[in-house]
Formats: structure tokens, C-alpha cells, sequence
């Protein structure tokens, strides 16, 4: 399937879990079921990171759910063993898109629900693109983190001011300072996971989920939601990107940022030396 379009023989009805992570080269895949936008990032060798191709994928599939009539929901799934390590450290995650923003989505504003469907680590800015989504689906197997901390680097996707929103203030300091990662269950205790599932079945499961929704009247849910995210993350989020990019251009000056990664390419333990 391309990465700018759904798959024309799956318009209605299809199986994801036969036709999505083939790993026919594109980062992106789309698949139509019923009124729902399937969409999956599909880099297994790069565990899902974030690079130019997954960033234009994403902001296409999010375009086209916004655009599409026929579309009232959409499920963003990763791969069967990992969801998104996090931003490509090598290629980076390309120029922010007009709609999305970073990685075609994390500053986009969305009028259709969005739920994730977790299988693995996300870690990074695979966690960030969860905070990104409305309602999150996840394996018993799933862990979330943020690393950054630990390259040198902080959570500029939003982390660092969506995690306190949708987690306990203590909780998300610790995850955001000590770089070490949640598990499932204790995530969907927090109440940050809607649903806690065997392996394998978050697609299946966040499918339903969304079948629900679509059950339901779309103009009421669409203006429903925009109201609870104004609650959730306020009308100056702006501000917040404003912020969290200006700190991280003071990081990307500093001697630890460059002993971070060359330690983490080199696979040793970083000599900090606060600087």
C-alpha cells in the first residue's frame, strides 16, 4: 500500500492483521476498516523510528482522516514486537509538516478520534505519539519511557508537558528524569492505558474500540472531543512548544548532548561532565 493512500482492494471491511506490516517498503501503511483509518508504521529493521518517510507518511494518513467524510476514527498502530523506539538519531524525523507538525502529528489539531494500539516499547518519541492520540490499546507486553535524559536530550515532542497532563505529576517526573521505563500494567493502573490486552490483540481490540465510537453520532464526538483536549491540554499549548524547543536548543549546544550519542553508538556508558 502507499503511503499517501488507503489500499483500494480494502475499502471496507478489510483484515489489518493480514494486510498491514507486510513490510513492502513503505514507512507508512494505510488500510480501511469500515469508518475507520487503520494506520501502521511499518520500519521493522529500524524499530519503527521516526525519519523523513515515517513523518510524510503519518501526515498523510492524518490528512486524509481529516478530509475524508467517510472516515470517523483511526487507529495508529506500530509493529507486533516494538511500536516506535523514538525519533531515527541518524536521519532525523525531517522538517515539521504544515498540518502535523513534528512527525506529521504531534502538533496537529485533530477534530476525529485517534486511539493507539500498543505492542512493545515506545519509547521516546514513540511514547510522545501516543500522547498525541486520544485513547491508548495496549499489550500486557508494552513498556513506555523516555530515554532522552539519558542522550542528553529532553522530551521536545511534547513529552515534557503532556506526560504531567495524562499522569500523576510524581509518575511523570520519574519517567521523564530517570530516563527508566513503565510497564503495561502498572501504565493502565495510572490510567494512562483505556485497555490492558494479551499479546497480539491491540489492533483487534482497538478496532472494536473504535467501531464504538463509530457507533455513535460523529458531530457529537467530534465536538466532544475538541472540548476535552481544550480541557486536557489547554488553549496556549503553543506556548508549551515555544518553551520545551527553546530549552532543547540550549541542549544541542552542550558537550553531555554530544557524549550522550557517542556513547550510545558506541554502546558504553556516558562521562557526563554537566556541560
Amino acid at each position: 500500500m502507499s503511503e499517501h493512500s488507503t489500499d483500494p482492494g480494502a475499502e471496507r471491511g478489510g483484515d489489518p492483521s493480514s494486510t498491514l506490516g507486510e513490510g513492502d517498503g513503505t514507512a507508512v501503511q494505510t488500510l480501511r476498516v469500515d469508518r475507520t483509518l487503520v494506520i501502521g508504521l511499518d520500519r521493522p529493521a529500524k524499530r519503527n523510528a521516526i525519519n523523513p518517510a515515517v513523518t510524510r507518511g503519518l501526515d498523510a494518513a492524518l490528512n486524509l482522516l481529516e478530509d475524508d467524510d467517510d472516515l470517523w476514527c483511526a487507529v495508529l498502530a506500530g509493529g507486533p514486537t516494538v511500536f516506535c523506539a523514538g525519533a531515527d538519531l541518524v536521519e532525523g524525523v525531517g522538517e515539521p509538516t504544515p498540518r502535523g507538525g513534528i512527525a506529521g502529528i504531534i502538533e496537529r489539531r485533530r477534530t476525529k478520534p485517534l486511539i493507539a494500539a500498543v505492542e512493545g516499547a515506545a519509547l521516546g518519541g514513540g511514547l510522545e505519539l501516543l500522547l498525541a492520540c486520544d485513547l491508548v490499546v495496549a499489550s500486557r507486553e508494552a513498556t513506555f519511557g523516555f530515554p532522552e535524559v539519558r542522550r542528553g536530550l529532553l522530551a521536545d515532542f511534547g513529552g515534557v508537558f503532556r506526560a504531567p497532563r495524562v499522569l500523576p505529576a510524581n509518575v511523570a517526573r520519574e519517567l521523564l528524569l530517570t530516563g527508566e521505563t513503565m510497564d503495561a500494567d502498572r501504565a493502565e493502573r495510572l490510567g494512562f492505558v483505556n485497555r490492558l490486552v494479551e499479546p497480539g490483540l491491540a489492533l483487534d481490540v482497538a478496532l472494536g474500540l473504535a467501531a464504538t465510537i463509530c457507533g455513535n453520532a460523529p458531530v457529537a464526538v467530534r465536538e466532544t472531543l475538541a472540548l476535552a483536549n481544550r480541557e486536557i491540554n489547554g488553549a496556549a499549548e503553543a506556548d508549551d512548544f515555544d518553551r520545551s524547543h527553546e530549552a532543547l536548543g540550549r541542549l544541542l549546544h552542550t558537550e553531555d548532548l554530544a557524549e550522550g550519542v557517542a556513547a550510545f553508538r558506541e554502546r558504553r556508558s556516558p562521562q557526563w561532565r554537566g556541560r
